[in-house]
């Protein structure tokens, strides 16, 4: 949808919801529960996403697994522990259209943003600027000032937020495109979410990802509900 098709109000919502191939999800999720006992709009899926009515039985039922069997869970349980990392390879590498071989789950998000940049943010003293959306996710934001502080710059002048337009929620791809050819020789990684947390706004990523490469930039990508990937 462009932004020229976009229009404000319930109606149209209604109707783009109608259209929605996957809308029947919904029924697979528990909703919170409004003041006067109904369901509410919840418009949080980017940060925090809805329950679904599977999760518990499904704990319930790795509970059971560790009262069973303890430490030998890791091995004996209906799903062993150990392995989990390969047993959801493929799922993984479907979702984030990756081969298996290319993807892993684990830790936390977080803790995978530090161990990926100290991997590949490798600043100098002409090219030590990490670029972010403003509003990025909260511990985002802390992993790359304690990497920038880690590599002994400031994130007063290594950390660059990029603002919308002046009255405007969202950035435009255009902008960011702009921006990097224009600093590209102090940018030593750009690392923008795929969803930003505080508008929801869906970043192009390939996009993204192509003009940052184009112009020698080390581009990271963030999603909230995947795995990361740095290209």
């Amino acid at each position: 949808m462009t932004e020229d098709e976009f229009r404000p109000g319930e109606d149209f919502a209604r109707a783009m919801d109608e259209q929605d191939p996957l809308r029947e999800f919904r029924h697979q999720f528990l909703f919170p529960k409004s003041k006067d006992g109904g369901d509410c709009l919840y418009l949080c899926g980017h940060s925090l996403g809805l329950q679904p009515k599977t999760a518990a039985p499904y704990i319930e039922e790795e509970l059971k697994e560790w009262a069973r069997l303890g430490v030998e869970g890791h091995f004996h349980a209906k799903h062993p522990w150990m392995p989990y990392h390969r047993l959801l390879r493929e799922q993984t590498a479907e979702l984030v259209g990756a081969k298996p071989a290319e993807v892993v789950v684990m830790n936390s998000l977080t803790v995978n943003l530090h161990l990926m940049m100290v991997s590949f943010y490798r600043p100098t003293s002409a090219r030590n600027k990490i670029v972010i959306e403003s509003g990025a996710f909260p511990s985002d934001r802390y992993a790359v000032k304690s990497q920038i502080r880690f590599h002994g710059f400031d994130p007063e002048t290594a950390l660059i937020e990029l603002q919308p337009r002046s009255g405007e929620a969202c950035l435009r791809e255009p902008d960011i495109e702009g921006f990097i050819e224009s600093r590209a020789q102090e940018i030593a990684l750009l690392m923008l979410a795929g969803v930003n947390y505080s508008t929801g706004q869906v970043f192009d990523m390939e996009r993204i990802a192509r003009a940052g490469r184009q112009r020698g930039c080390v581009v990271g990508l963030t999603w909230r509900t995947r795995p990361e990937t740095c290209r």
